[in-house]
């Protein structure tokens, strides 16, 4: 307990052999044993989702943030997998650019050891052509962190109305590469709208490589959509914090392997490991 570990992956919804995906995506979380997990392209056909059954049997509470409705009526969005118990869950629409593809960002207040934890879970438009939109979406996710996440601790007499916790945490598929307007803006890089804002990038500060989330030269199934090789898939941290807590330690790729010619999802997932006090500071 001396890390707080956390995971994002694009499941895919129940596209391929989703049967065999789904024993490979829960081998998966039994070998990293992540606390907080970030899923996207979620199915749900009412109370139980595709969130569910990937929780079965390995102890997570599961909290699904609807985005749209699918061809099959089924709802299609984000989930959290958490090990503690979610002391609140919301679902906040973000900007379509009058596009006809609504989005979504989860957030799921986790009763962690560390105090509040604010996971935020989101998927942002997907078409190469669509920054414009992703531009409004992060602006909008940066608005709605700032405002339901916590007070740093040692600020917490400024706002004695919002309790302390734990740096908020922003996963999922960004469909935006790091050197985008979209990505710079959420690492405090650039600022788009008159505002700026700041979170850690946990591959880009702790990874090795590339980073390369969806790349059709290692996972068969991203390889019908003859897309270029790109780091889209991010888990983000606005911290570290006074206390030392959000500083990435460890991030790395996930899912990778093949078995018999099937991965878990045509996106490898990100896992990183983050701080949770003194060894941070300084």
């Amino acid at each position: 307990m001396d890390r707080l570990r956390v995971l994002t992956l694009n499941i895919w919804n129940r596209q391929g052999p989703w049967e065999e995906r789904l024993h490979l995506i829960r081998a998966g979380l039994r070998e990293l044993a992540p606390d907080v997990v970030g899923l996207q392209e979620v199915l749900s056909g009412g109370e139980r989702s595709q969130a569910h059954e990937i929780a079965e049997e390995l102890g997570y509470t599961v909290a699904f943030g609807k985005a749209s409705t699918g061809r099959s009526g089924e709802a299609f969005g984000n989930a959290v997998l958490s090990r503690w118990p979610m002391v609140r869950e919301e679902v906040f629409p973000l900007p379509t650019g009058e596009r006809d593809e609504p989005r979504s960002l989860l957030l799921a207040e986790i009763a962690s050891p560390w105090g509040r934890l604010p996971v935020f879970v989101t998927h942002l438009n997907w078409r190469f052509h669509h920054g414009a939109v992703r531009e409004q979406q992060v602006q909008a996710i940066a608005e709605i962190v700032h405002r339901e996440g916590p007070v740093d601790a040692p600020t917490i007499a400024e706002a004695p109305e919002r309790e302390a916790g734990y740096p908020p945490i922003l996963m999922g598929d960004l469909n935006a590469q790091p050197e985008s307007a979209e990505v710079r803006f959420l690492k405090g890089l650039q600022s788009l709208g008159g505002r700026s804002t700041f979170f850690s990038d946990a591959y880009e500060i702790a990874g090795h490589g590339p980073g390369y989330t969806y790349d059709e030269t290692r996972n068969t199934f991203a390889g019908p959509h003859h897309e270029h090789p790109r780091r889209i898939d991010y888990v983000l941290v606005r911290g570290p914090d006074r206390l030392g807590r959000g500083k990435p330690l460890v991030a790395r790729l996930a899912f990778q392997d093949i078995h018999a010619g099937v991965t878990a999802s045509d996106h490898f997932g990100v896992y990183a490991e983050l701080s949770v006090g003194s060894e941070a500071a300084g």
